[in-house]
């Protein structure tokens, strides 16, 4: 072997050794010499047809060409496939820009059609800039025989797999808290919900629920969602958790609490007494009054009462917490195993629907006010 000399120029070597793949078919070989054997299909995991390749890309793509190499070293045929992922927000919200529309019914007015032509016009416009950069990685790809998740081969691939699901009665019906967007009236996958994820600052808010049984006795939740109150179903609590019932010395009232939350919301002493001590386990089962009237016809279906939720912490807040199933995933699978009913009363544009007879037509954000006052 020959030393390396001090002063080589890496990134020319890097050139003469792409060139001559190049000019030499080096890959076109490769692929004919195992043509007989046993074939190993890699299908590229398709990155957004609208952006451009970035260090994400260049790691996946360098750790991804380990799968080929190797089996091609165990002597079998790999037809490696890049791939376009033309579906989701990102090739949508491109066309919304550049035509000027504002979210779902501006596109329904200007034509679905027609705006899922224009989306197809931009999706492969980029093709150029990522071969070249999977060329410089020194990635063995096949981009003259790419697959595409709008090409309608693609597409009915995917239904025959679901139809054999369905055959199998591997697929049912059900409901799943997913995150939405209330401009474009759709849900957005993990990854389109962090696009643009930002911090925010909420309404925090104290509630006192009137618990069933006791006179003046209060279950106390904190919450930072306001307007899920009138979509409240249940109270969780930690099984685990130990929990205090105090009288207010000023008005009488008594109220249930975590014990460890206790002088945050009581920092004066002398003004208190604890009345009696549980463990969360001991308040399960227990009811109280809805806040709002529009689903009381739930509790002869067992709602509006304590439950027992994995995810129930001290750190903040009561040690209480206001479950609203259709608005947060903890909260949907706590009600699911407890059994209580699903509650939706906001539609596709974020608005309170007609069952809330109160808030209906307002935004959700609009309505955190008004529900803080009520």
């Amino acid at each position: 072997m020959k030393p390396v000399a001090e002063n080589v120029k890496l990134a020319e070597v890097e050139l003469e050794v792409l060139n001559f793949w190049e000019e030499n078919e080096t890959f076109a070989k490769t692929l004919a010499k195992t043509r007989q054997q046993p074939p190993f299909i890699f299908y590229d995991g398709p990155p957004f047809a609208t952006g451009l390749p970035h260090y994400g890309h260049l790691l996946a793509g360098t750790i991804k060409d380990i799968i080929p190499r190797f089996w091609t070293m165990r002597g079998h045929y790999v037809d490696r496939r890049f791939g376009w992922d033309c579906h989701g927000l990102p090739v949508e919200l491109e066309i919304e820009q550049n035509l000027g529309l504002g979210g779902k019914s501006d596109i329904e007015r200007f034509g679905v059609a027609q705006f899922n032509a224009e989306c197809r016009k931009i999706v492969l416009r980029y093709t150029q800039e990522w071969e070249k950069t999977v060329r410089r990685m020194g990635r063995w790809v096949d981009f003259r025989n790419d697959y595409r998740t709008m090409d309608l081969s693609f597409m009915e691939s995917v239904w025959w797999v679901f139809q054999r699901l369905w055959n199998q009665g591997l697929v049912y019906e059900g409901y799943k808290v997913v995150p939405f967007s209330t401009r474009l009236g759709t849900v957005l996958s993990n990854f389109e919900a962090n696009l643009n994820y930002k911090d925010v600052q909420d309404p925090a808010i104290t509630v006192r629920f009137a618990a069933d049984g006791e006179e003046k006795t209060y279950f106390v939740a904190w919450t930072t969602t306001p307007w899920t109150l009138p979509s409240n179903l249940a109270l969780a609590v930690g099984s685990e958790i130990d929990y205090v019932k105090v009288r207010d010395h000023e008005d009488g009232s008594r109220y249930i609490l975590a014990e460890s939350r206790l002088k945050v919301y009581f920092p004066k002493a002398g003004t208190y007494t604890i009345e009696q001590r549980y463990k969360g386990k001991d308040l399960l089962g227990r009811t109280y009054a809805p806040l709002f009237p529009y689903f009381a016809f739930h509790k002869e279906r067992g709602s509006f009462r304590v439950i027992p939720a994995d995810h129930v912490t001290t750190e903040e807040g009561t040690g209480i917490v206001h479950i609203a199933p259709a608005f947060g995933e903890d909260d949907f699978y706590a009600c699911q195993k407890a059994g209580i009913d699903l509650v939706n009363p906001v539609d596709d544009e974020g608005r309170f629907t007609a069952e809330v007879s109160d808030f209906a037509g307002l935004h959700v954000k609009e309505a955190d006010p008004k529900i803080i006052e009520r």
